[in-house]
Order: C-alpha cells, then sequence, then structure tokens
C-alpha cells in the first residue's frame, strides 16, 4: 500500500505543465463537440440525445416504464394533412363565453380599479358590433340610423345617450342590447332588457323575412335582423346560465344550434354557440349530451377550439381518471383506456399548450377578454375561466392532467413548424395576446418555447469551465500545476483516512496477505 501511495505521488510530481495545458485543452475540445452535438440533436428533433438514450434503452433496462409520454406517431395523416388547411395564423374570434360589461368587466373595474379589456379589444368588440348590428338600408329606420353612428362611438356614455335617444323614436332591438351589454349592472337587469329587446327583434325579423327575396337591399336587412336574433336568444341563454337555470339555458342553446345549421349566413358561425352549450351540459354533468355534440363538431373540416379539445381529453380522462396511480402505471403499463386517456390529453396540449398552468393552477386566472386567440394565452384564460369547476368536478382528472401534461409537452414537434396533429403553431400568438390581454397585471404565456435540457446546459457548463482551465494552464503554468497537485491531493485525502484506520485496526500480518493479494 505504501508503495503504491509512493509511486502515485513521484507520478503526480514528475507531471510537466503542458501536460495539464494538453489535459484541459483535450478536454475542453471534447465537451464542446458534445455541446454542439446536442445543441443540433435538440433544434433539430426537440430532445436531448443523452437524456433520450438513457430514457429509451437505459430505463427499460432497469426496469422503468415512461407512463408520461403517449405514442401517437401513428396519428391519421388524413387528419393533420386535412388540419393544414390554409387558415390565418392569428385570426382574432369573438370569444363565445364573453362577460356582460356593464355587469361583470365593470363591476371588476370598480372593485379594482383596473381595466380588465385592452383597448385593442373594445375596438375590435365595436368593429364586430357594426358587422353584426348594422346595414345599408339603416337610413330607412331612424332609430337604426341612430344606432349605426352609437356603435361608431368610442365613448361608453355616448353610446348609452344615442341608444336612449333611438328607444324615444321606437322600439329598437340594437338599442336595448346596447343598453343590456353597457348600462346594465346586473344579471337580472341585463336579462330584462334583453327580453325587451328580443320581442322588437322577432318583429323586425319577421318583416324582413316576407321581403328578403324582393332585393338585395332587403336581403341584406334580414341578414342583419337574423344576426341581431340570434345575437339576443344567446346573450339570454347565457344569463339564464350564470342565474342558475341551466336547463332553460341548454334548451335554448340547443335551439340555437339547429337554427344556426339551418341557415347559411356566414357570421352565425362566429357564434361557436355549441361551446356555450358544451359548458352547460358539463355543469349539468350530463356526458353523454356531451359527447353527442363532441361528435358533431370535434370535425377535421371544422377550426378546432381549446373547448373541443380539452372537453374530449376530460371525458377519456373521466374514465380511468379516480384508480388512475401514477406508480402502478409505472409498473404494469398503461391500459388501453389509459391510454387513450394520455393520448387525448397528448392531443389538447398540442392544439393549445397555454391550458393546463391555468387549470392546474399554476398560473393565476384573468378576466377573459372578449376575443381570443385560437391556440393562444388568450384562448387558453378563456376555457379555464369557465371550465376550471368542471375539471376539478370529476375526480383524479386533474391529478392524471399533472402527471402527463409535461411530458406530452415534450412530445409537440419541434421545431414549432412541424406539427402532428394540427397544423403548425403560429408564431405570432405572442404579439396578438400581448394586444388583446392586460399586461399590466397579467404575464402573457409564451408556450410553447421548449426550456433547454439539462444535459445541453451541464455540456455548455463542462465546456465553459474546461476552457478556462486550459487558458489558465497556459498562462500560469507552474502556479496551476501547484492547484492542481493540492486539488489532487485533497481529493485523496479521505481515502488515505481510511486506509490508515484499516491499517491501524487490522493486524499487520493480515494487512500484508491482503495487499499481496
Amino acid at each position: 500500500m505504501f508503495g503504491t501511495e509512493s509511486s502515485l505521488s513521484m507520478f503526480l510530481n514528475t507531471l510537466t505543465p503542458k501536460f495539464y495545458v494538453a489535459l484541459t485543452g483535450t478536454s475542453s475540445l471534447i465537451s464542446g463537440l458534445i455541446l454542439i452535438f446536442e445543441w443540433w440533436y435538440f433544434r433539430k428533433y426537440g430532445t436531448s440525445f443523452i437524456e433520450q438514450v438513457s430514457v429509451s434503452h437505459l430505463r427499460p433496462l432497469l426496469g422503468g416504464v415512461d407512463s408520461s409520454s403517449p405514442s401517437n406517431s401513428n396519428a391519421s395523416n388524413g387528419e393533420a394533412d386535412s388540419s393544414r388547411q390554409s387558415v390565418s395564423e392569428c385570426k382574432v374570434w369573438r370569444n363565445p363565453l364573453n362577460l356582460f360589461r356593464g355587469a361583470e368587466y365593470n363591476r371588476y373595474t370598480w372593485v379594482t380599479g383596473r381595466e380588465p379589456l385592452t383597448y385593442y379589444d373594445m375596438n375590435l368588440s365595436a368593429q364586430d358590433h357594426q358587422t353584426f348590428f348594422t346595414c345599408d338600408s339603416d337610413h330607412l329606420r331612424p332609430a337604426d340610423a341612430i344606432m349605426q353612428k352609437a356603435w361608431r362611438e368610442r365613448n361608453p356614455q355616448a353610446r348609452i345617450s344615442a341608444a336612449h335617444e333611438a328607444l324615444e323614436l321606437e322600439d329598437c332591438a340594437t338599442a336595448y342590447i346596447l343598453l343590456a351589454e353597457e348600462e346594465a349592472t346586473t344579471i337580472m337587469e341585463a336579462e330584462r332588457l334583453f327580453k325587451q329587446a328580443l320581442k322588437a327583434g322577432e318583429g323586425c325579423y319577421r318583416r324582413s323575412q316576407q321581403l328578403q327575396h324582393h332585393g338585395t337591399q332587403y336581403e341584406a336587412q334580414h341578414r342583419r335582423d337574423t344576426n341581431v336574433l340570434v345575437y339576443i336568444k344567446r346573450r339570454l341563454a347565457m344569463c339564464s346560465r350564470k342565474l342558475g337555470r341551466t336547463r332553460e339555458a341548454v334548451k335554448m342553446m340547443r335551439d340555437l344550434c339547429v337554427f344556426q345549421l339551418m341557415k347559411e349566413f356566414p357570421l352565425l358561425s362566429m357564434f361557436n354557440i355549441h361551446e356555450n352549450l358544451l359548458e352547460s351540459l358539463l355543469e349539468l354533468q350530463n356526458y353523454a349530451d356531451v359527447q353527442a355534440v363532441l361528435a358533431k363538431y370535434d370535425d377535421i373540416s371544422l377550426p378546432k377550439s381549446a373547448t373541443i379539445c380539452y372537453t374530449a381529453a376530460l371525458l377519456k380522462a373521466r374514465a380511468v381518471s379516480d384508480k388512475f396511480s401514477p406508480e402502478a402505471a409505472s409498473r404494469r403499463g398503461l391500459s388501453t383506456a389509459e391510454m387513450n386517456a394520455v393520448e387525448a390529453i397528448h392531443r389538447a396540449v398540442e392544439f393549445n399548450p397555454h391550458v393546463p398552468k391555468y387549470l392546474l393552477e399554476m398560473k393565476s386566472l384573468i378576466l377573459p377578454p372578449e376575443h381570443i386567440l385560437k391556440r393562444g394565452d388568450s384562448e387558453a384564460i378563456a376555457y379555464a375561466f369557465f371550465h376550471l369547476q368542471h375539471w376539478k368536478r370529476v375526480e383524479g382528472a386533474l391529478n392524471l392532467l399533472h402527471c402527463t401534461w409535461e411530458g406530452t409537452f415534450r412530445m409537440i414537434p419541434y421545431p414549432l413548424e412541424k406539427g402532428h396533429l394540427f397544423y403548425p403553431y403560429p408564431i405570432c400568438t405572442e404579439t396578438a395576446d400581448r394586444e388583446l390581454l392586460p399586461t399590466v397585471f397579467h404575464e402573457v404565456s409564451v408556450y410553447p418555447k421548449k426550456e433547454l435540457p439539462f444535459f445541453i446546459l451541464f455540456t455548455a457548463g463542462l465546456c465553459s469551465f474546461t476552457a478556462m482551465l486550459a487558458l489558465l494552464t497556459h498562462q500560469f503554468p507552474e502556479l496551476m500545476g501547484v492547484f492542481a497537485k493540492a486539488f489532487l491531493s485533497t481529493l485523496f485525502a479521505p481515502l488515505n483516512f481510511i486506509m490508515e484506520k484499516v491499517e491501524s485496526i487490522l493486524p499487520s500480518s493480515l494487512w500484508h496477505q491482503l495487499t499481496r493479494i
């Protein structure tokens, strides 16, 4: 033993500074090559090569099973191709569940002093109102002419005053709509005004329906009256939902869905009434009807939404979440039902990766905007604001989401120009969400931004450290040699201490025999 220690000491003393320079330089070169390869592999495939090898090859040898990564490589090519239709990347949609300005948004402002809606969002709403509630023939009716100017006003008090002025002339449905949306301070008051609007709107709809084929002017007027009638009925259904009359709301929404399917006006499709229906059916826990609605609207030819994708995932999770255990799944593997649930979660996360943090309450919710960007943070807020309670009601659903969403997020194709189930993720979502969401008190989510894997950070640190050692050794060879010897002596000090203790305990003859062996 003493001979081995003396040989090691003699070897360290004979090492020259050039040896340390060569050693650190070679280590820096090797770690740099590993870093370059890891970075290239991450940029191309979105995962660390070392991590993938350890998970795919080493972990199975040790008896582990990766339960968080669904196998979705056999996704339907037809669905993927159909999903990649030519749609506008940053098309902003009207929020199907937008709140009432007077009864909800303004109440939030009174309590907190914060403005929940951005100027861009309110400007989009003004444009929507002009599109939905006005037409070229408004000059034929004095009240409608006043309301056409009212919808262009940016001052809320000016709009409200114009609506009262229009009502002094005649019962004007759009004037009642404006007062219900912006002047009413409670949902009950808003419902009362919408009922008055419904009475006036139905009369205008019947009159314009009789004249719709008498020319393009009457056709445009009938289209406008149809939009007004659908809007009023939908808001009345939402009032019933907010006031606890959910079954009544469901009936009204079903009638609206049938009416929307019967009519061929393009603007009706922008209302997305089926999303209101899904939320109300979930409140009633009528999961069979929810599945039936999903089967009708979850079609590859229609634009997807977070509501459709995550509701489908919730129904799949409901079948297995109450008995799901990550430990048991890692031992026995995933069952068919569990695999279907995990794949449904993967599908939802790939469509909108912002939602899980809100459902798992890892990020604070704010009031949803009046407009949303599909697959963006604004849509995630709008969905989670109304559907978080439905996920909490299903036992174990949030636990299953918590156990799987990070693994499924890592499987999102990278770079973002690729896609398995949906068209590529739009790169302009962050900019649009910053316009829609109040960034003063809300941090806009910039997912999907993949974090660098640990091994890339580790190799980058190792490369930098060894490069610094090589530079210092080249500049100060004698001093770094002293430090190297001191470091190695300190490193072997615990081993020498243990050996001395063993020598003092064991008999010398026995120790001599062990060293000979």
